[in-house]
């Protein structure tokens, strides 16, 4: 039975909290928060004790932490719950600077520890079986990658402020899926962003707004698309064209109910955000990191993959204040 202490009780963290407590080979025992009335709360929930980061990270008898806590805490975190033996599984991204996410990758390797990252969307259902039937070879070698993400509406400029921005927090995630389903690192990263949902994203010095290019080496070509307003819901859709076919995931809807009439056809809206779209994509993320931690196999998606990503939205960052096309090679040295 693997023994967890949760780091963060706020939203995130009550969707891990049911994670770990659902998974039979898993036991929740401790959870720590800043607001220490969440984290008695949600201890309360599930029978564990609330308690301080350092006193999870100091409890020689629990096994792995999972980190879901403000950006600005993951890597300093990570690295203490390394040093004191246990596995991790940290929330995107690995941290607000890329320097600092590099020097955390080099501590945490040096314990020996397994660090997993929350790129939840690889687990998703739809998303894995695209990915596997692109590694079966069903479309012949991918070319051209698109992949929308809008969000149903833009968070509190409170959020923005501190979460490093569209490119770190949010997109972050089409740029580990990019990877993943093209299975390489892009070599150049082109970015155009705009603030023309909530002008006051754009006083706060992010864009809301933003379309990148990201091109790989063998000339391979991902779009990502990312909007904080979909009036019709979250919107979540992958394609991928390949030498012989076309792969694609679509919306995942309220139901799955539709009415034709002489009038047309309608169906219902997108689930309406990530809570909804993604429950059970964070389950296998769990189960996936237990198994690992278990079997002693690498965990599916590494410290390096948060790193890589991270630097991918550092490149992007760049390339939307300087209207140029970025090398990653300029960012990562």
């Amino acid at each position: 039975m693997l023994r967890v202490g949760l780091l963060g009780a706020g939203r995130i963290g009550l969707v891990h909290a049911k994670a770990i407590s659902a998974h039979p080979q898993s036991k929740l025992v401790a959870i720590a928060d800043v607001v220490k009335e969440s984290a008695t709360k949600l201890a309360g929930q599930y029978g564990a004790e609330a308690r301080s980061n350092e006193a999870v990270i100091g409890d020689a008898a629990i096994d792995a932490v999972l980190i879901a806590t403000s950006t600005n805490t993951h890597s300093d975190l990570i690295e203490a719950a390394t040093r004191a033996g246990k596995a991790v599984l940290c929330e995107k991204p690995v941290d607000l600077s890329l320097a600092r996410a590099q020097a955390c990758r080099a501590a945490a390797a040096a314990t020996g520890r397994p660090v997993m990252i929350g790129f939840n969307r690889r687990f998703d259902p739809n998303f894995a079986a695209l990915k596997a039937a692109v590694d079966r070879g069903e479309i012949g070698k991918s070319e051209l990658l698109s992949i929308t993400s809008f969000d149903p509406a833009p968070p509190p400029v409170a959020y923005v402020q501190g979460s490093g921005g569209l490119f770190r927090d949010m997109m972050i995630h089409d740029f580990d899926m990019a990877c993943w389903m093209m299975g390489s690192a892009p070599q150049t990263v082109t970015a155009i962003g705009t603030s023309i949902v909530d002008p006051e994203i754009g006083n706060a010095g992010d864009v809301d707004t933003a379309v990148v290019t990201l091109r790989f080496a063998d000339g391979r070509i991902a779009v990502i698309k990312n909007s904080r307003r979909a009036a019709y819901g979250y919107d979540q859709r992958i394609e991928l064209l390949g030498a012989e076919g076309l792969l694609s995931a679509g919306n995942v809807l309220e139901n799955t109910v539709s009415k034709a009439t002489k009038a047309g056809v309608v169906s219902a809206k997108p689930e309406y955000f990530f809570l909804e779209r993604y429950m059970r994509s964070y389950a296998a993320e769990w189960a996936a990191f237990v198994e690992a931690v278990n079997t002693g196999s690498a965990v599916p998606v590494s410290l390096d993959d948060g790193v890589n990503a991270l630097a991918i939205a550092e490149a992007a960052a760049l390339s939307a204040k300087t209207a140029a096309t970025v090398a990653m090679a300029s960012v990562i040295n």
